[in-house]
């Protein structure tokens, strides 16, 4: 019976080995030659080497010389550890009232702006990196008065910042949130003004 069994359990061994170890590890090798940034998460890093985040997890900037990200329903706000979505419903009046002070606070900070859509909601994860043009182009003005400079390159700074959707058409335009605040603090940092 043994000799029955035994190619059963060489077989099992073998591909566990071949298909459990073997690919996953080959996969992770050509991923980390093939894509290095990616595989290693899209780390950004400051001037001395140091992490600063990724460009693929939105980091909540509140400050007004800051592009703000959406808003996040991951844990206390974008916590990587807890990404999720509210599962609120539109009836929901803890969501009613969480996008009426939003846009409350985005009318105060961006007078007369026409507030986009992601500018109130969330993102499935929380952890959207990235906001659409029209929600970028809404606060800099905010953005330009903070950091002492003038609405065109504020803007300027946003559109080299925005990306097409891939192949023209799968996807849409949007903004890392990330990469343009620090080209906002490479080229322009705080203190800097251009204003009396």
């Amino acid at each position: 019976m043994f000799d029955h069994i035994r190619p059963a359990i060489v077989m099992m061994l073998f591909f566990t080995a071949l298909l459990g170890l073997g690919y996953p590890l080959a996969m992770t090798e050509i991923a980390g030659a093939a894509f290095p940034d990616q595989a290693e998460g899209s780390l950004l890093h400051d001037a001395k080497g140091h992490v600063i985040g990724s460009s693929l997890i939105a980091q909540g900037f509140v400050r007004p010389e800051y592009l703000h990200p959406r808003p996040s329903a991951a844990g206390n706000g974008y916590d990587p550890m807890n990404s999720s979505g509210s599962n609120l419903g539109p009836m929901d009046q803890k969501l009613i009232d969480r996008v009426k002070g939003d846009a409350a606070a985005l009318r105060k900070e961006n007078p007369g702006a026409v507030i986009p859509a992601d500018a109130l909601t969330t993102s499935g994860s929380g952890l959207d990196p990235d906001v659409s043009p029209e929600n970028a182009a809404m606060q800099a003005p905010r953005i330009a008065k903070a950091r002492g400079v003038t609405l065109s390159e504020a803007l300027a700074v946003i559109g080299a910042h925005t990306d097409q959707p891939f192949l023209g058409f799968i996807g849409q335009p949007h903004v890392n949130v990330l990469a343009v605040n620090r080209a906002l603090d490479g080229l322009y940092p705080l203190g800097h003004s251009k204003t009396p």
